[in-house]
């Protein structure tokens, strides 16, 4: 089993997205609680208002999971329902931790939190092993395209810190891991409680010799780095500039958006979808200044050579790289709506910043994601996942979501409404 994530030799700094998930009380918020806590992320004020809140529960410690617990009916309840995110810095790196709901019935959150992490840490309570939920998240996290997990086993001070509980738990999670074709997993035993192995390593786990979680948060490798991906650049805004004393920003026009993927730069020839024209460009700023180039997730302004007809929605791409146009597309979709998903209704997909009408042709199947089971269904209902198979209106420049989280994915709007009901990830053609 691959360990690609090396503590020792950290491939960069920056924004890691990252994701907890397990089972109900495997102490996924008291661990965001300790990481933040012991790596000093926390306000005066913030620590204090959790003190009190601990003290009025009786407590004789700080409740680290109160951070995380927000909302009203998860104190109460002392589980997590909703998404808590959570932002910190070490110094050396920015982190965005999404808290996932650990209730089979919050599926759709936890694919949520799932869909930007470029890590999950699965949590499993030490006591009780790999438990189905367990198993049901690892899947999820897997479905989605989290390409590195992290096992951690906690409340290791509940079975005395033993080195056979762990490996136990290790060997029962790789047998399961294999048969689902999940790869690059690392092992960590910790306690989130008193804080072994978090941040700090403390003394109680002295025959484990690998990295501490915060160590293997810092060497994680950044988003978009485990393969090569191509220019893709969905255009958001056409700016132009209306300014008659100014000559200058006359003839103007800039291709706003975001860099969804890959690098460009001045001189770069790129391909206009839908039009299929090509060109070069000219200009890449930012804040109205030429830079040398963009790199993925950042915002800019295109300048290209030609003056082609482009407007929001149209996409700039690698001219020798370019997606494929798509009216039909398949795909795999957690449904979120509390009503179920219906062939004769027209749905909006939105797929990075073009909007297209979509109908449902069929269902190809439902996925149990306790056994990978294939199931028929005629529907599909709140948390249900499911391949299936839409006709668009207009075409959208899509790659297959195991190439591309980014231009292999979209939502699911209804239109009578606009609510979000589900989201999708693009399959590779058939």
């Amino acid at each position: 089993m691959s360990t690609a994530i090396s503590p020792t030799t950290p491939e960069d700094h920056g924004l890691l997205r990252f994701l907890t998930c397990g089972s109900v009380d495997d102490g996924k918020s008291t661990l965001i609680g300790r990481l933040l806590y012991d790596s000093k992320a926390l306000l005066a004020d913030t620590l204090s208002s959790i003190e009190k809140t601990s003290q009025k529960r009786g407590l004789t410690s700080v409740d680290l999971s109160l951070l995380t617990d927000g909302l009203q009916a998860e104190r109460e309840q002392g589980i997590t329902i909703d998404v808590a995110y959570r932002y910190f810095s070490t110094g050396t790196r920015k982190y965005i931790i999404a808290d996932a709901p650990g209730h089979e019935q919050y599926t759709r959150n936890m694919v949520t939190a799932a869909s930007t992490a470029n890590l999950a840490i699965i949590l499993v309570d030490a006591r009780k092993g790999v438990l189905t939920q367990t198993r049901r998240h690892s899947i999820l996290a897997h479905l989605v395209g989290i390409p590195h997990l992290v096992v951690a086993i906690n409340k290791m001070d509940l079975v005395g810190y033993s080195r056979e509980v762990f490996e136990k738990i290790m060997a029962d999670y790789l047998e399961f891991a294999k048969k689902r074709g999940i790869e690059d997993v690392h092992f960590i035993p910790l306690s989130a409680l008193n804080g072994d192995m978090v941040v700090e390593r403390g003394d109680a786990l002295d025959w484990y010799l690998g990295a501490t979680l915060l160590e293997i948060l810092e060497s994680a490798p950044l988003a978009h780095s485990e393969h090569t991906e191509p220019l893709r650049f969905p255009v958001q805004y056409v700016c132009r500039p209306q300014d008659a004393a100014n000559l200058a920003l006359h003839d103007y026009r800039g291709f706003m958006g975001q860099v969804e993927s890959g690098t460009v730069r001045a001189g770069d020839a790129v391909t206009v979808l839908p039009s299929g024209l090509t060109t070069t460009v000219r200009a890449v700023q930012l804040g109205g200044a030429d830079i040398d180039a963009a790199f993925t997730e950042q915002s800019v302004a295109l300048l290209l050579d030609d003056d082609i007809d482009i407007s929001r929605g149209d996409m700039i791409a690698a001219r020798d790289a370019a997606p494929h146009a798509r009216k039909e597309i398949e795909a795999i979709v957690c449904w979120f709506a509390e009503w179920p998903l219906d062939r004769a209704r027209t749905y909006l997909i939105r797929h990075t910043t073009r909007e297209v009408k979509a109908r449902l042709t069929h269902i190809v199947h439902k996925l149990d994601v306790n056994t990978l089971e294939r199931l028929p269904a005629e529907k599909l209902v709140m948390n249900d996942i499911a391949r299936v198979h839409f006709k668009l209106a207009q075409p959208v420049f899509a790659d297959p979501y195991t190439d591309n989280r980014s231009t292999g994915a979209f939502i699911v709007i209804d239109e009578s409404n606009n609510n979000t009901v589900g989201a999708g990830m693009i399959k590779q053609p058939a």
